[in-house]
């Protein structure tokens, strides 16, 4: 396992910092183009809230892929790194005046709407403007996933999307605008999905959705059904790309597309989330009560998963051979919450000693925070270590 890591390369650098190994993260966007190879119709977008880092951005950008964003600042970081506006989504339930506005002005693809309250919005600014604004409407439906709660986001209790109940509504009037062109639905049912019986009901529901929509005789040319692929951070050595053919198989044999219907795909996680470490060293092994401890200099403020969602990373001493010992692994922020691991095997851990915190490419660096006026961690590629 330490065999992955640029060891020597590492004590060079000032941690905590992220380490990103851009050899698997090509690895993985073939995988992806391998996978949706043969079905012509279909369209990928990563979703840019994973990871903004330039370089993570300009890899992904030069592989063809397109960009799913939810503010204003991913437009203009996508546009910055290269992205083409053409291939630019842009959901979100709160949307601002000046983030319409940035779409309208650079032509994005696609504003993927949430309300009719947003939509009367985007048709007056880009009335304003002697625009027309290209749409989907995202359905909320009703699709539970087995996820954290957190991160589950197609339920009727979550705050995003048009009710179902709502859609026929909804088209009408996207239809009776005159600076909105409607060209699609919008789905998204959540985070971090290993079931694909989630994404077949998702199939089943969007085949209810379009057969109604075949009843009153309204077509649409794009259906997006989000990202939510999940990966496996309990194996990241052994299973360090998702099995993309399954997941795309899962939408080509069961969601009944009608001709010349274009399907896109929102990818995040799944694209950057193993090619991620978090590298961190450790300051001191202090001796509790009933445990001891391995406190290092990265926190919660570096990687909140843990501490926000409960989630698991696994974590691994890259720079001791001796025999395994437990710890609890906790970082220097003024919370109890900031605990990246409890009770975890370690080879013997001394101070000075270099841990990775795995699967961390997704949902790391990009939320980082400030907190006790902590600097923001640095991220490295393979390139700059090697």
């Amino acid at each position: 396992m330490k065999g992955i890591f640029p060891v020597q390369a590492f004590r060079e650098q000032r941690t905590p910092f992220y380490y990103y190994d851009t050899t698997l993260l090509r690895q993985t966007l073939k995988a992806i183009s391998d996978a949706v190879s043969c079905h012509p119709n279909y369209s990928v977008h990563y979703a840019i809230k994973a990871n903004a880092n330039p370089k993570i951005l300009n890899i992904i950008c030069q592989a063809g892929f397109g960009a799913d964003c939810v503010s204003g600042g991913e437009i203009q970081r996508c546009i910055d790194n290269g992205f083409s506006p053409k291939k630019i989504v842009y959901a979100g339930v709160g949307k601002s005046d000046w983030e319409i506005n940035l779409g309208l002005d650079r032509n994005i693809f696609c504003f993927n709407v949430e309300s009719i309250a947003e939509l009367e919005v985007i048709n007056e600014l880009a009335a304003a403007k002697g625009k027309t604004a290209r749409v989907c409407l995202r359905i909320n439906p009703d699709v539970g996933a087995h996820t954290h709660a957190n991160i589950t986001t197609g339920l009727a209790e979550n705050k995003f999307g048009i009710a179902m109940s709502d859609m026929d509504e909804a088209i009408a009037r996207a239809q009776e605008m005159t600076n909105i062109e409607f060209i699609g639905l919008h789905f998204h049912i959540g985070s971090q999905i290993l079931n694909m019986d989630d994404f077949a009901a998702l199939c089943n529901r969007i085949n209810e959705l379009q057969n109604h929509l075949d009843r009153n005789r309204i077509s649409v040319k794009h259906i997006n059904v989000g990202g939510g692929l999940g990966i496996d951070y309990n194996h990241p050595n052994r299973v360090p790309i998702p099995d993309f053919k399954a997941y795309f198989n899962t939408f080509a044999k069961l969601l009944k597309l009608r001709e010349g219907q274009i399907l896109h795909f929102e990818l995040g996680r799944a694209v950057v989330a193993q090619c991620g470490s978090l590298i961190t060293k450790v300051l001191y092994v202090k001796q509790g009560t009933a445990k001891q401890f391995a406190i290092v200099d990265a926190g919660m403020t570096d990687l909140i998963r843990p501490a926000l969602y409960q989630a698991y990373h696994k974590i691994e001493n890259i720079t001791s051979e001796e025999g395994k010992q437990t710890y609890d692994v906790v970082g220097p922020i003024c919370e109890s919450s900031d605990v990246f691991a409890k009770a975890i095997d370690l080879n013997a851990t001394h101070r000075g000693d270099l841990l990775a915190i795995r699967s961390a490419g997704a949902y790391g660096e990009i939320m980082a925070s400030r907190y006790n006026c902590r600097p923001m961690p640095t991220g490295y590629t393979t390139e700059e270590l090697e």
